[in-house]
């Protein structure tokens, strides 16, 4: 019996403060924060991620981020391209659509953990899924998040192209 084929899975990490949250951060909430991290998954030679317009694709690095400031190898998945992309389309049209995003609650990196688990069975490390309670914790982050809701700017994306159905 042929082993089957494996396909690397990545998750690369941009910090959206460009190291401004390092810095700021025990100011502006009296508590340290490495960054402000949005995330996808780079798998299929292709990146993925989620934001207000739903689930969206572009080559790797081709972001409006440019390249990740690092690179996790997530492992290895049998999950064919095509079995992927099916998943991506039920997943767009369920769990992640557009107007389903929240950026404390349901972003980009609840996204990628999502697809993480189902290529490989790993989480993306805590450090970026804790980030929304770590803010939320204080209370310049709660206020934060009252504002955001109150004014409608609960936004997230860098729609590059969206996800082709299968």
């Amino acid at each position: 019996m042929e082993p089957p084929n494996l396909y690397p899975v990545k998750l690369y990490v941009y910090d959206l403060s460009k190291g401004l949250a390092r810095r700021l951060s025990p100011i502006m909430l009296g508590k340290q924060l490495e960054g402000i991290w949005h995330t996808s998954i780079v798998v299929h030679k292709d990146e993925f991620f989620f934001g207000s317009g739903g689930i969206s694709s572009c080559p790797p690095g081709g972001t409006l981020l440019g390249p990740p400031d690092s690179v996790v190898d997530v492992g290895s998945t049998e999950v064919t391209e095509e079995i992927f992309l099916e998943y991506l389309s039920s997943l767009g049209e369920s769990l992640f659509r557009g107007e389903a995003y929240n950026l404390f609650e349901h972003n980009c990196n609840t996204f990628s953990n999502e697809v993480a688990q189902f290529l490989t069975g790993r989480k993306i490390p805590s450090y970026i899924t804790d980030l929304p309670s770590e803010v939320l914790s204080t209370t310049s982050g709660a206020c934060s998040q009252d504002h955001l809701a109150l004014h409608g700017h609960e936004q997230g994306g860098f729609e590059e192209s969206k996800v082709p159905s299968v």
